[in-house]
């Protein structure tokens, strides 16, 4: 088990990191929690176990290195059980298990799914927490509220401020409690740092790869390598009772491939869902398109769109520049609009505003 800010210098005089004020002024907060965490109990018959810590709220813009922060922490904290994970994986995984306790006739469904996740760990550590879901809304306030009553330290990364959690939501004033149990029992802590290091390490770097080949594919593995910057785990979004699977993910980076996502019948819905859950998409392996793939093409339009609108900024892979994607068949005319949106993403600030 190491000191988070010994940890943190040493990264920098490996060249690993850079000094960044902004990340120094955090480190403390992590540090608070992992020494406390760290610190023996101590033993006796009447001696009570001390009160957990308070977890940690850390909210700022994409590429500020709020999930490095976490990796750092994770990392420091040595044998003591954690599990990190991204919120909206955490989350499916909440429902799945309420869907077999409610199976099994429980009906308070959400607490055997609480007590699995108390028993298995001390912190949770949360990449990217947001919720756009009225579901996940619900029960949100009763599970923190149940891990935090167990002693569960959470610490979380997100890109709002908790007053801006489900912001428009339905029946949002049923979630106003859970914004006042995060203040509560976190520290909220705003990463400021006017860097952007996910936007600096593709500024001037190709994001669009063609022709598909050897090369590309070996380019397309660097860039994802660089920026996940670790294992990748699957990620799987709940669409009006339908499972969208992002194959690899981490970090707010997601990879997949154009069967992935436009050889199955998705629509609208999932597409906007896939545009809020992540800030890079690596898309691989984007074929010609014309009428003998034109469902494909409508849904991979309908992806592009997504994407345009969310600022995601899109890497891929494809078997021809753009504007020669689709030069035959239905459907050329309206493809028009998407090559030049495929043409404006490449663009070095395409994601900063």
């Amino acid at each position: 088990m190491s000191d988070l800010i010994a940890l943190y210098n040493d990264r920098i005089a490996q060249g690993a990191l850079h000094h960044d004020p902004a990340q120094e002024a955090v480190l403390p907060e992590l540090e608070r929690i992992r020494a406390a965490l760290a610190r023996p109990a101590k033993r006796g018959l009447f001696r009570k176990p001390p009160p957990p810590p308070k977890g940690l709220y850390l909210w700022g813009g994409v590429g500020r290195g709020k999930s490095m922060l976490m990796d750092l922490f994770v990392d420091a904290l040595g044998d003591i059980p954690v599990r990190r994970v991204h919120f909206h994986a955490f989350m499916q995984e909440m429902h799945t298990a309420m869907h077999a306790a409610r199976k099994q006739g429980i009906e308070d469904a959400l607490m055997p799914a609480a007590e699995a996740v108390i028993r298995s760990v001390r912190v949770l550590a949360f990449d990217e927490m947001q919720i756009t879901d009225i579901t996940d809304a619900m029960i949100v306030g009763r599970l923190f509220q149940a891990l935090f009553d167990a002693g569960v330290v959470v610490v979380t990364t997100s890109n709002r401020v908790p007053d801006a959690l489900y912001k428009d939501g339905l029946n949002r004033q049923l979630f106003l409690p859970f914004i006042q149990l995060i203040k509560e029992r976190m520290e909220v802590r705003e990463l400021t740092s006017p860097n952007d290091y996910r936007q600096n390490r593709l500024e001037g770097a190709p994001v669009y790869f063609t022709p598909i080949g050897p090369e590309a594919r070996a380019a397309i593995r660097a860039v994802w390598a660089d920026l996940a910057g670790g294992p990748a785990a699957e990620l799987a979004l709940e669409v009006k009772g339908r499972r969208v699977v992002l194959p690899e993910y981490r970090n707010g980076v997601a990879r997949a491939s154009f069967y992935d996502l436009c050889g199955h019948y998705l629509g609208p819905a999932d597409y906007l869902a896939i545009a809020g859950a992540v800030r890079v998409l690596v898309l691989e392996d984007i074929p010609r398109l014309s009428r003998t793939n034109f469902n494909e093409a409508k849904r991979f339009v309908t992806l592009i769109d997504a994407l345009y609108e969310a600022r995601v900024r899109l890497i891929c892979s494809a078997a021809a520049e753009p504007e020669m994607l689709y030069v035959e068949g239905e459907g050329v005319f309206e493809f028009e609009r998407t090559a030049s949106r495929l043409r404006e993403m490449q663009d070095k600030d395409w994601g900063q505003s």
